[in-house]
């Protein structure tokens, strides 16, 4: 008796878990699709941005000509990870904290400070758990995607304390997207880039692909104050990047639970059929013996004769 009791409580309990599951995993295949779409069109404005400066460099003194080139030795360093805001995605959030702690012990050990910054609930816990505090922190949206309201404001803050020399880099440490449910800790320098990296782009697109199109692209006229227009590039091509890079580590994050979904789904599935044809067996047999039970009592059935 109890042990088809137990074997109904968890079929009961596994039915309840199942629309659970099923929306989760609906949820993630939406956000993961929705982050490679949208970071494709982020890639392509990048990469436009970056083709206006070659043409732009001219007509800019001699002073901003050369941009923001990489210090060799950058001594104060902000390092910002990003995270998830939700767990049920594996080690997503612990492999990109690791990657995260590798190179902060490496940034200070190379003599430099390093102000640490994390993107994502889950990334902030682990930290603290393990005695770091981030210098700043932000929780992220449960369901949408990053907001490109936070790269932009991220950007100026860092562009403003660059130029004030306060900081010599920014580095992002987050989880690139490499296919389904796969991801690769990855550090990226989004600040100081360099006039190479501007032109290529976040999405790294070929030189080939660059090269053509700086030849279809017509002699601009430069009315506005070139400078001017220089730093609302800058500005608009790093935003863009650090929201691509935001892009790819959602597609990363939601392509991981949406796997993690799909194969809890499938368990509880097998679990279903399992236990439904245990609890109908044990359900049989206890009627079988109840009957056999009532006969015995009824004088039906008697106990069998030697011979027989």
């Amino acid at each position: 008796m109890e042990d088809v009791e137990r074997a109904q409580t968890r079929l009961d309990n596994i039915r309840t878990v199942e629309p659970i599951l099923e929306a989760l995993r609906t949820i993630s295949l939406g956000g993961w699709k929705a982050a490679i779409k949208q970071a494709a069109g982020v890639r392509e404005y990048a990469d436009r941005l970056g083709a206006m400066l070659p043409s732009l460099a001219p007509h800019l003194p001699a002073s901003r000509r050369v941009g923001h080139e990489q210090a060799p030795t950058p001594e104060r360093i902000a390092v910002l990870v990003v995270g998830s805001e939700r767990g049920l995605c594996g080690r997503f959030n612990a492999a990109v904290t690791e990657r995260a702690e590798r190179h902060v012990a490496e940034r200070e050990a190379a003599g430099a400070t390093v102000e640490l910054m994390a993107l994502g609930t889950q990334t902030m816990r682990i930290l603290r758990r393990g005695g770091t505090s981030p210098a700043w922190s932000r929780a992220t949206s449960v369901a949408a995607l990053p907001p490109y309201s936070l790269a932009l404001s991220l950007t100026r803050r860092w562009l403003a304390r660059y130029e004030e020399h306060e900081l010599d880099a920014v580095d992002l440490v987050y989880n690139a997207y490499r296919g389904t449910a796969r991801y690769e800790p990855t550090t990226n320098r989004l600040i100081p880039w360099t006039l190479r990296a501007l032109v290529m782009g976040p999405s790294h697109a070929s030189p080939q692909t660059n090269a053509t199109a700086s030849e279809n692209w017509p002699p601009p006229i430069v009315e506005t104050d070139p400078v001017s227009l220089y730093t609302r590039i800058v500005e608009q091509w790093t935003a863009t990047s650090l929201y691509g890079l935001l892009l790819d580590s959602a597609a990363a994050e939601h392509s991981t639970r949406f796997q993690l979904m799909e194969a809890a789904s499938q368990n509880a599935d097998r679990l279903i059929t399992e236990l439904t044809l245990a609890v109908q067996t044990a359900r049989q047999q206890r009627i079988t013996q109840e009957m056999q039970e009532l006969a015995a009592g009824a004088g039906l059935v008697g106990p069998q004769q030697k011979g027989d």
